[in-house]
């Protein structure tokens, strides 16, 4: 072997000393030039965001896809008024009832239920209205006892879920039914007619200053969901409640009044959404709503709330029912019937379920079954310079497991308090 000369391991050293100083060099010119916090935090703000709305955590995602279908009507219908500020208006004004049933849907289905009978809510309560208002008795007496209606609606389908422990989405479709037949009676096939202006203003026709009263109302509701969702320990015992009901209460929280105050929000939904329809059309009928179900539970998945519960978006839910409303305004100025309009509903519905399964779930799925694939084609070959260490190893391993099989408690050994 030739030894190395005095010579070669001088340079050597060198430059290794001259990497170094170099290296030192340009971490302290780094250092010297430091970048902007503003603009590192917004960076990194705006990546964040991104992120989170790739991953289905905003609404960021379904507002570029409402800004897209926008612009492709824009272009496709652009002899039309399609994208005048008195239609985009009209199409607000159109999808309030929509919004208003849709934000307590959003806690509903957060907390691992289903309710369907919220749309027949709808005529039953409007027609309360018209009663009250057609014989004088006040607005608030009409609006309180409508809303009351929704209110008890609500409590009977969380009170026998709960009770009898039967699913809700069997409780509310049997309460469905009922109340379809029961609004027929009432109304007798009939229309009952409101004249009272105060009422109209307030829940259909009027304005505050230059913003429509609908459209207040839209943002009102929106806004006091979100922030009881959000902000609230009533909006994180739902989301707790729908995520792990074990969970929630083992922590101490009532998931069986949760789930009965999250079904009168509900009713209470439909009969707001009544009394906006009254307003609107000035006139009680038992067809109100009759097509609300499909448009709300549209709208709801559309904006990001996971049906399978503990996880939903209040404002995912507006712009999911102003991007309904914008598709059947569309399709209507396009010249399609009501069947196509159901079918085009349909099937947003089916691709937004699809779009449900976040990305990060689809890759880890993704990621397992290439893994599985790459075991079975790949060959195991044993190592060759296995020598009498490889029994050694092994039964450390196996002694290591063992001991760590010891040492972990038996199942339901840390649960003792259930």
């Amino acid at each position: 072997m030739r030894l190395a000369e005095p010579d070669e391991g001088r340079r050597d050293v060198k430059n290794w000393r001259t990497l170094q100083d170099d290296s030192q060099a340009a971490g302290n010119g780094a250092e010297a030039a430091p970048e902007n916090p503003f603009a590192e935090r917004l960076r990194h703000g705006v990546r964040d965001t991104a992120a989170r709305a790739y991953r289905g955590e905003n609404s960021g995602l379904l507002l570029i896809v409402m800004l897209a279908v926008v612009v492709i009507f824009g272009i496709l219908l652009r002899d039309t008024t399609f994208l005048s500020g008195s239609n985009l208006v009209s199409i607000v004004e159109t999808t309030t009832a929509v919004t208003v049933m849709a934000v307590p849907t959003v806690f509903v289905i957060c907390c691992g239920e289903i309710d369907l009978s919220f749309a027949t809510v709808v005529p039953v309560s409007a027609y309360i209205a018209a009663i009250f208002l057609t014989h004088n008795r006040g607005i608030p007496l009409a609006v309180i006892m409508a809303l009351a209606f929704g209110a008890g609606v609500g409590l009977i389908n969380g009170a026998v879920t709960v009770v009898f422990r039967i699913p809700s989405f069997v409780v509310t479709l049997g309460m469905l039914g009922i109340l379809e037949g029961y609004s027929e009676a009432i109304t007798n096939s009939a229309t009952l007619t409101v004249t009272n202006q105060t009422f109209l203003k307030t829940f259909g026709q009027g304005s505050l200053g230059p913003i429509p009263s609908l459209v207040v109302w839209s943002l009102g509701v929106t806004i006091v969901g979100g922030f009881i969702l959000a902000y609230t320990p009533t909006g994180r015992h739902v989301l707790a409640a729908g995520a792990n009901p074990n969970a929630a209460r083992f922590s101490g929280i009532k998931t069986g009044r949760v789930k009965i105050m999250v079904l009168m929000f509900s009713g209470i939904g439909g009969a707001l959404g009544g009394l906006i329809y009254l307003g609107q059309f000035t006139a009680a009928t038992y067809t109100l709503g009759s097509s609300d179900l499909l448009n709300v539970l549209a709208a709801v998945i559309v904006g990001g709330t996971v049906l399978a519960g503990g996880k939903g978006s209040v404002v995912g839910a507006l712009i999911g029912s102003l991007l309904i409303g914008l598709i059947g305004n569309a399709l209507i100025i396009l010249g399609l019937a009501t069947p196509e309009q159901l079918m085009a509903r349909g099937l947003i519905i089916i691709f937004a379920v699809i779009l449900s399964s976040r990305p990060r779930g689809r890759r880890a799925l993704l990621g397992g079954r290439l893994a599985f694939v790459r075991r079975l084609v790949t060959p195991t070959a044993p190592h060759q310079d296995d020598g009498p260490a490889g029994p050694q190893t092994a039964g450390n391993s196996a002694g290591t497991s063992a001991g760590t099989a010891g040492a972990t408690p038996p199942a339901g050994g840390g649960s003792s308090h259930e």
